[in-house]
């Protein structure tokens, strides 16, 4: 704390004329100031300033200290700005975007339990099928699966996630399990046009290797849950996230194959613009989704979540 008071003295002298105006703008006395530029000087083993009894100038080192500790000061104020935003109560506009299928089944439940706790947030929940960019749109957060998108976004985990294959029991019955990856090209399988991925190929992994297969069927579509409802039907299989088909895991209506082996990564992010302001609605409600979250499993034991 010390020598970033030290830093703040001698930012406000290096702005001022001469040694008698930094003290009216310290509110001490000139000698005061001369004795503390004086320990400041002794301390660093350097020269700041260059002095006479009219002006004062800036020596090569005192350039660098100014730069540099304005700089650290600055530093100094966004830290305890962000750490303000933290303590602020909640309020203001939100807005939200996220996908179709997560957004109804499962944000928006929490929406409206964060609502109830925080109600001088105003929130705005954007569905789309594809995900919006957040700073043209508008956008202050928005959720994700899968890895985010940008490295240069801020993003935060708030809950794990997979893909699982799966079918129903009466597919299984009528066509039987695939029992390597390789033999889902043998198979009906119900492909989802999603984003700008290749929807017919699958990346499977089994924690140790990684294959792509493409597959094939007689449905596809880009609405994952009537792809779900076409697997319930005994259509074909296939890879979803195990958040959308866990409760049909549960009550048997699908089964989980090729264990193992499954899609690629799909935890959830909620990720927000690189230049945005960390608010305190958006903290929030990023804590909000990681804690709610947290507590919930997918799937009811280790045998379908994993955990």
């Amino acid at each position: 704390m010390k020598d970033a008071a030290d830093l703040l003295f001698f930012s406000t002298l290096a702005r001022q004329p001469s040694l008698a105006a930094a003290a009216q703008q310290l509110g001490v006395t000139p000698p005061a100031v001369s004795r503390r530029l004086a320990a400041l000087e002794a301390r660093l083993g350097v020269r700041l300033l260059n002095r006479t009894t009219r002006r004062v100038s800036l020596t090569a080192e005192g350039e660098r200290y100014l730069e540099e500790g304005e700089r650290i000061l600055r530093d100094i104020d966004a830290l305890e700005r962000s750490l303000a935003a933290s303590r602020a109560v909640p309020s203001g506009l939100l807005r939200i975007n996220a996908t179709f299928g997560f957004g109804r089944r499962h944000l928006a439940p929490a929406v409206s339990e964060f609502a109830r706790r925080w109600p001088e947030v105003e929130v705005v929940l954007h569905l789309t099928d594809r995900p919006l960019d957040l700073e043209s749109h508008g956008m202050d957060l928005a959720i994700r699966f899968g890895p985010p998108p940008d490295t240069h976004v801020h993003a935060r985990r708030v809950a794990r996630n997979r893909r699982l294959l799966c079918a129903a029991p009466s597919y299984v019955a009528a066509f039987g399990a695939p029992d390597t990856p390789q033999a889902l090209r043998a198979h009906r399988c119900i492909v989802i046009r999603e984003n700008d991925d290749a929807f017919n190929t699958w990346v499977l992994s089994d924690g140790t290797r990684e294959v792509k297969v493409k597959v094939a069927g007689p449905l596809g579509t880009n609405h994952g849950e009537i792809a779900v409802d076409w697997a319930l039907d005994g259509h074909g299989i296939l890879l979803r996230s195990e958040w959308d088909i866990a409760p049909h895991l549960r009550d048997g209506q699908l089964l989980r194959l090729l264990e193992p082996w499954a899609g690629t990564a799909a935890d959830i992010h909620a990720i927000w613009p690189p230049h945005h302001q960390l608010s305190a609605r958006v903290r929030a409600f990023v804590d909000f989704l990681a804690d709610r979250f947290a507590d919930f499993r997918p799937g009811a034991d280790e045998s379908v979540t994993g955990r």
